[in-house]
């Protein structure tokens, strides 16, 4: 069977996105999984599903699969390429079937009367891309900079969060005339004052007893600019101030989050009070 087999094998058109791809292998891989499926063949297809998912999973296997169709299994579906080759419980491990292909210096040269290529022709590259984790504070990880890497600097754009990656173009290694990235993952220090939940800061502010119990104002250094907040009479303690447009800028909406700001009520040093009139003023209750 000419065409993209590797598709139809997935159940998707060749213009499927990276999601519609991993979607239709789920729902197939539930329904061949030997474990689920006890028919005869269940487990034939359940591998042919992982190995197609396999290269159409992987970029690079997947632009290589693009451009050569099934001319790289001998014009011949991916499933009968490898049932020539000792596949599907064969002698021969889909692993190997697939390294044979994509692998580094993966030459296909027709094993079983079926080459589709000559055996000199490079399908493998070495993997060329590099990844460092890369650290930063946590006040760039907000607002964004700059960061050295080991010879020039990156931009930090603002709202990363911990674990996301960055690729850095042509900073990898090179392999016959071709440059691979530098992929950074990125490590993000902890704050003292601030927590982060998705978009959204968490900061505690103090509020001395007498405006807590009186009202008042109380002025809040944040991120970006000092606020001034009216506390009512009575404030409890851990009640929470929304500012809405304080928190993080989201890096797809460019919207921003809210700044939480949690009151802690301050206590006055107890030395330098009466306490004597205080026991007389306070209720017990």
């Amino acid at each position: 069977m000419a065409g993209k087999s590797l598709y139809e094998t997935l159940e998707v058109s060749s213009n499927s996105s990276e999601d519609e791809i991993k979607k239709a292998y789920r729902k197939l891989a539930r329904k061949y999984h030997p474990d689920i499926n006890k028919a005869p063949e269940a487990e034939e297809k359940f591998k042919e599903i992982n190995a197609a998912y396999e290269v159409l999973s992987d970029p690079k296997k997947k632009a290589q699969y693009d451009q050569f169709g099934d001319s790289m299994f001998g014009n011949q579906s991916f499933h009968d390429f490898a049932q020539g080759q000792g596949g599907f419980g064969g002698g021969m491990d889909m692993e190997d079937i697939l390294s044979q292909i994509f692998g580094q210096g993966g030459g296909f040269g027709g094993r079983g009367g079926h080459g589709g290529f000559n055996s000199s022709f490079n399908f493998g590259m070495p993997d060329l891309d590099i990844t460092k984790r890369v650290h930063i504070d946590f006040l760039t990880s907000v607002q964004g900079g700059t960061r050295d890497v080991g010879g020039f600097d990156i931009k930090i754009p603002a709202g990363i969060k911990e674990g996301e990656k960055l690729r850095v173009r042509n900073k990898g290694k090179s392999y016959q005339g071709q440059q691979g990235d530098l992929i950074l993952v990125v490590s993000v220090s902890g704050s003292e004052e601030y927590e982060r939940d998705g978009d959204n800061l968490t900061k505690i502010f103090q509020v001395p007893l007498k405006t807590a119990l009186l009202g008042g104002k109380v002025t809040v250094e944040t991120l970006e600019k000092d606020v001034t907040l009216k506390i009512p009479a009575g404030i409890k303690c851990g009640q929470k101030f929304r500012i809405k447009g304080l928190g993080v800028e989201n890096r797809k909406t460019k919207i921003k989050g809210d700044l939480h700001l949690k009151a802690n009520i301050k206590l006055p040093d107890l030395e330098k009070l009466d306490t004597e009139a205080l026991e007389k003023l306070l209720p017990e209750e």
